[in-house]
């Protein structure tokens, strides 16, 4: 009996199991709810790629260009780093063979030195000063006083956030540059001695012409330089003993002429010229003397 309930049931369309006398085969029913639960269980689509930036973005024949470029720059840098330390090493057999040519590449924008990181860096404040002597629009002679460069590129740089090279580096590398090339005499060591001689002269004109030390009318005939070398005093902690007392050096008085030329020559060359006529008219009036009294 409850076989055969179980046999009718099955044949039955509608029944207990499906009230709303659809006639749907459970199967079906089940497959669309599986399809809808695995329509919601599926992952949401992934975002857009990111567009390509730098030299990837480049077509294949710019990225081969931009890595010919960086291989180049990569070699002079090399390069450059390389010719720099044989600059600053000590010598050796590259150096002795090649030494021109590094040399040629360093000088001058790329000069090195060891000052500051040497075993005895710099422990001294070296002030340059410079004074002049003037021919006057009189035909006089008048020596100006000393004007302390090294102070006045000192107070240009203080409290500048950019100073100029020139305010920092020219005296200094011009005073370091003539102690290297001369002897204890002052004498000059080579034409790099000469050389740095006239780069001071130079310098000394612009900076007295800068100052107004001729004055109205003046022409500078000669230059001289001195120096005043102090040692810096050590920390307290330290059991160094230094001498406080400056050490002066003055060089000899040296001829502007061949730096001033043109209408400084011409003034100086009228200013002598009056100078000798108001020896000849001084002459002249005591050979006049002379006769007068002979008369007499």
């Amino acid at each position: 009996m409850d076989a055969y309930d179980k046999g009718s049931d099955a044949r039955q369309g509608p029944g207990r199991d499906d009230p709303d006398g659809l006639g749907e085969p459970a199967g079906a029913a089940s497959g669309e709810a599986g399809a809808a639960s695995g329509e919601a269980g599926a992952a949401p689509p992934g975002p857009s790629p990111r567009p390509r930036t730098g030299v990837a973005a480049l077509s294949p024949r710019y990225q081969v260009g931009a890595l010919v470029a960086l291989a180049v720059a990569a070699v002079a840098v090399c390069a450059h780093l390389g010719l720099v330390f044989l600059h600053v090493a000590p010598s050796n057999t590259l150096t002795k063979q090649h030494g021109a040519a590094v040399d040629e590449w360093v000088f001058p924008e790329f000069e090195q030195n060891w000052k500051l990181f040497a075993p005895n860096p710099l422990q001294q404040n070296v002030s340059v000063q410079v004074r002049a002597e003037v021919g006057t629009a009189d035909g006089g002679i008048r020596t100006t006083g000393w004007y302390d460069l090294s102070a006045e590129d000192g107070r240009a740089i203080d409290g500048n956030l950019l100073p100029s090279h020139t305010q920092q580096n020219e005296l200094r590398r011009a005073w370091d540059f003539f102690v290297a090339t001369h002897d204890s005499e002052d004498r000059p060591v080579g034409l790099r001695g000469s050389l740095s001689e006239t780069y001071l002269r130079r310098i000394a004109l612009l900076r007295l012409e800068r100052n107004d030390a001729a004055g109205p009318g003046g022409v500078v005939e000669r230059v001289q330089y001195r120096s005043r070398t102090t040692n810096v005093a050590p920390p307290p902690w330290s059991g160094e003993k230094v001498s406080g007392r400056p050490a002066v050096r003055e060089l000899p008085w040296w001829s502007v002429a061949a730096e001033t030329g043109g209408a400084r020559a011409g003034k100086s060359g009228a200013a002598e010229r009056a100078r000798e006529a108001d020896q000849a008219g001084e002459a002249e009036k005591a050979d006049d003397a002379e006769k007068a009294g002979g008369v007499a």
